[in-house]
């Protein structure tokens, strides 16, 4: 296709010009034959013999316009080439509009198909060649054209395809009803993808122009289309994407005409279709290669085309870190780092560089990991809600190998790009990516302000999933919810948080009816799903017994967070009240002493003891606190212990 860039718009219309004015005293001549002085018919052919004579075509052109491109790759005849044309003689002039509504039977600005059997000769054998072409030879097939109108065969109007006229002229025109996808160009990063054998094939095929149907599968649309744009553009032609369903054979053969004429490769991405049944794509015989890319199912194959699918799975290390290379000049050196903390896939990273070059100034690691919030943090899924913790590792009152722990799981999360690709454990040791991470332990120990140090470490979000959302009655229905909320968490990067994670990994049971067997298709799909989400997922569970031993096996941690000890209750305690606002009489070591209760009774007890005091003008005093600890105790339904012993100066 290199002789398309020699071509320029200008010379397009010229040499388009030249072909309808050819055409035009073809029908000039017939209206001189087969009319009469009295019909006007004279003084439309002398019109039209008139605009013939300002066209002329420009010397040296290149072989390949978009006329020839769809004459060569549709194999049309001479006649459905002058077809094309005289469908098109009315796009091309408001007199010939005018004409052509003068001599429609009906009235309309458009050639019939009487008219087009004039032109091939008129003779019965010319109507009956014309009828087969103009009802199912390749440029009907194709929808080049199409004949419109209720009237009998041959006084119903030939049209050419939307917007086919202009793309023809050389303009960037496109069908309106169809979504158009604005390429970018390939993006950075994709060397070492465009190398597997798989993607090899591919490029192959839009080289040798074979008639293949090449399948990106990504759960990603943008994805899939950035890598469909690497195939095209590594065997040096260019893309036209569009999102289309697959069955919609009409909307399909106009993306696949308006790329042909523009001498590019069709890319086809296919919408959500977890609602409905797989489907084959309706491409017709369409000669040449075509991409499309779907979610992973979403397509059947057809019987009559080859296909080539390659793996739908994340690129290698290198390949992000040479994205955001590309992506971020300025950060030199800390490609690398950026790829740990936000390995996205190369074209998310490219359209993060889009949103970088409106600021004006250069950002650091930590506002870039803003902008990519930005970016992927949309569309959040039912349940779930994306939020920003700010909680250091000094704010948490956990026992010493708790705390390890927790440290431990974001080490794993930043290092994982050097363990298992530079080091090479991820073949060795069959190591998957991700960090899974069960944090057990009584109500009020913690659990959720222990994941948001984990996002705070992290340095992303932490996205709360409302369990009691996903899990549905209906079969089929959790694992649908649960796949759309991994789907968000591996947009965002943010740590996914399964509160009361009893309900989704409970202990599989003996199938004794088929809620059994859902529930426990349920688990084994959960499973998978966790193996590979490749970010942090936190799950929190009050009772460890009831998660099935399976999935406990398939954990990276489990952290246990017990009820404090008399230090961590007494560091909790100074650490929820502050200190200007507190009487004279409070015994902060008095009330750690005589109420063994978790993190969150005593952060409980503080807030409502302070805005009593803040209600009655007065300080956080001893008895204030007493009694909001009693409340708790209600709350619970477990016996109050009572009232602290009273010190002696309270008798002075």
């Amino acid at each position: 296709m290199s002789e398309v860039a020699l071509l320029t718009a200008a010379d397009t219309s010229a040499d388009l010009t030249a072909r309808v004015g050819r055409v035009a005293r073809a029908v000039a001549d017939v209206l001189d034959d087969r009319c009469t002085p009295e019909s006007g018919a004279r003084q439309a052919s002398t019109f039209l013999r008139d605009w013939a004579e300002t066209a002329s075509a420009p010397a040296g052109l290149p072989l390949q316009t978009p006329l020839d491109r769809l004459v060569g790759s549709f194999d049309l005849s001479s006649e459905e080439q002058d077809m094309l044309i005289l469908a098109g003689l009315p796009e091309e002039h408001e007199g010939l509009a005018t004409t052509f509504r003068n001599l429609h039977p009906q009235g309309e600005p458009r050639p019939t198909v009487g008219l087009a059997a004039l032109l091939l000769g008129g003779t019965p054998e010319d109507r009956a060649h014309l009828r087969h072409l103009l009802t199912s030879g390749p440029a009907l097939r194709h929808r080049l054209l199409r004949v419109e109108g209720n009237g009998p065969f041959f006084e119903r109007s030939i049209m050419i395809a939307d917007e086919l006229w202009s793309c023809l002229h050389g303009c960037d025109a496109w069908p309106a009803g169809i979504p158009r996808i604005v390429t970018q160009g390939p993006p950075p990063g994709l060397a070492a993808w465009l190398d597997g054998p798989d993607v090899r094939a591919c490029v192959g095929a839009v080289r040798r122009d074979a008639r293949a149907l090449l399948v990106v599968p990504h759960e990603d649309g943008s994805v899939g289309v950035g890598r469909c744009e690497a195939i095209a553009a590594a065997a040096g032609s260019p893309a036209i994407a569009a999102v289309v369903v697959p069955d919609d054979s009409a909307r399909i053969a106009l993306v696949l005409a308006h790329a042909v004429a523009r001498g590019a490769v069709p890319v086809i991405m296919v919408p959500d279709r977890r609602e409905r049944q797989p489907t084959a794509l309706a491409l017709g015989d369409f000669p040449g290669p075509v991409l499309v890319t779907a979610a992973p199912g979403d397509l059947v194959p057809s019987p009559d085309r080859a296909i080539i699918s390659v793996g739908s799975g994340p690129v290698p290390v290198a390949s992000l870190r040479a994205a955001w290379s590309a992506a971020l000049p300025w950060l030199d050196g800390q490609a690398a780092a950026m790829a740990a903390r936000h390995p996205l896939d190369p074209t998310v990273t490219a359209q993060l560089a889009l949103d970088l070059a409106v600021v004006d100034y250069d950002p650091d690691p930590s506002h870039v990991s803003g902008m990519v919030r930005s970016r992927t943090g949309v569309n959040l899924p039912s349940g779930a809600l994306l939020t920003q913790p700010d909680i250091a590792w000094s704010q948490l009152v956990l026992p010493a190998e708790s705390a390890a722990q927790l440290r431990a799981a974001v080490d794993r999360l930043e290092q994982q790009s050097t363990v298992l690709d530079d080091w090479g454990l991820r073949d060795r040791a069959q190591a998957t990516r991700g960090v899974r991470v069960l944090l057990t332990g009584p109500p009020g120990t913690g659990k959720s302000v222990a994941a948001a140090a984990l996002a705070t470490a992290a340095g992303t979000d932490l996205m709360l999933v409302d369990v009691s959302r996903i899990v549905s009655k209906w079969l089929g229905e959790t694992e649908k919810n649960l796949a759309a909320t991994f789907e968000a968490a591996e947009r965002t990067r943010a740590v996914l948080l399964l509160d009361e994670a009893d309900a989704l990994f409970g202990t599989r049971t003996e199938i004794s009816d088929a809620h059994d067997r859902y529930a426990n298709l349920e688990t084994a799909y959960l499973l998978q799903r966790m193996e590979r989400f490749e970010g942090l997922v936190v799950l929190t569970s009050n009772m460890r017994q009831n998660i099935d031993p399976a999935f406990i096996r398939r954990l990276d941690f489990v952290v246990d967070l017990p009820l404090p000890d008399l230090d961590g209750r007494l560091a909790l305690w100074r650490r929820c009240l502050p200190d200007s606002v507190l009487a004279d009489d409070l015994d902060v070591d008095c009330l750690a002493q005589l109420y063994p209760i978790p993190g969150g009774w005593i952060r409980n007890a503080a807030v409502a003891a302070a805005f009593g005091a803040a209600a009655g003008g007065q300080t956080i005093t001893q008895q204030s606190l007493v009694d909001a600890v009693r409340r708790e105790y209600q709350k619970a339904s477990i016996p109050f212990p009572g009232q602290p012993p009273r010190r002696r100066d309270d008798d002075i």
